[in-house]
This record gives structure tokens, sequence and C-alpha cells, in this order.
């Protein structure tokens, strides 16, 4: 468990660069925010969270598996999970705060993660 990082993940890295790319300017890890999103660009009023399928259970996805050993553990560590982003989610929404959830499986690439990114920001 301690070698999961919470920040700077692979995924996360791919959508930053995207973001550059498409001139989306942004700040990191706002902590006065509820949840402490990944990306914050202020300029749109929009927050992003790059979620990993496994951690924050992706409906549908192959990441998504639940550990064999311990299995009540984790159900319960997993629903946690699940609740806090529903409540942080919230919080933004209610801060006026358009909220975006980008999942790890949906950016393997930096192509891909441009993509994502474009439906979002295309008509900004």
């Amino acid at each position: 468990m301690r070698a999961v990082r919470s920040k700077h993940t692979a995924p996360e890295v791919c959508v930053r660069k995207a973001a550059h790319r498409l001139g989306l300017r942004f700040r990191l890890h706002a902590k006065y925010l509820p949840g402490t999103p990944d990306l914050v660009l202020p300029k749109w009023k929009t927050v992003i969270f790059v979620n990993g399928c496994f951690w924050h259970r992706h409906v549908d996805c192959k990441k998504t598996t639940t550990p064999i050993t311990n299995v009540p553990f984790w159900e319960e560590k997993f629903s946690r999970n699940v609740e806090r982003d529903a409540n942080n989610y919230r919080k933004l929404t209610e801060l006026g705060w358009r909220v975006v959830v980008i999942w790890q499986c949906t950016v393997p690439t930096l192509e891909k993660a441009e993509a994502v990114l474009l439906q979002y920001f295309a008509n900004e």
C-alpha cells in the first residue's frame, strides 16, 4: 500500500501533458477545494479528477477487481472511497465548480487524453 501513489500518477501526468498541449492552464492539487482535485482550471471554473479504476470503482471496467483476501475490508474501503468521491463532487458543484472525472482506462496515451479533454473544452 505504501507504494501506491496519490499524486503524479502516470494517468494524471498524461492528462496534464495533454491539457498543456491544448493550451489549458491549470493548478495542481488545490488543497483549499474539497477532494483536492488533480487539476484546477480557474479560468473555466472547472476541476479535473483523474481517478484510478481500481480505487475509485469504475463501473464495468476490467481494472475494477476486488482482492480475494480480506474481502470485507476491501468492500468497506471501496464503498468509503466511492461515498467520499460523491460527497466531494457534490460540494464542488455547490461551490459553483464544474467537475470532470477522467478514468485511468480512458487515457492510456497522450492522444487519447487530448481527445477526452477536447470533449469538455472544445467550445471553450
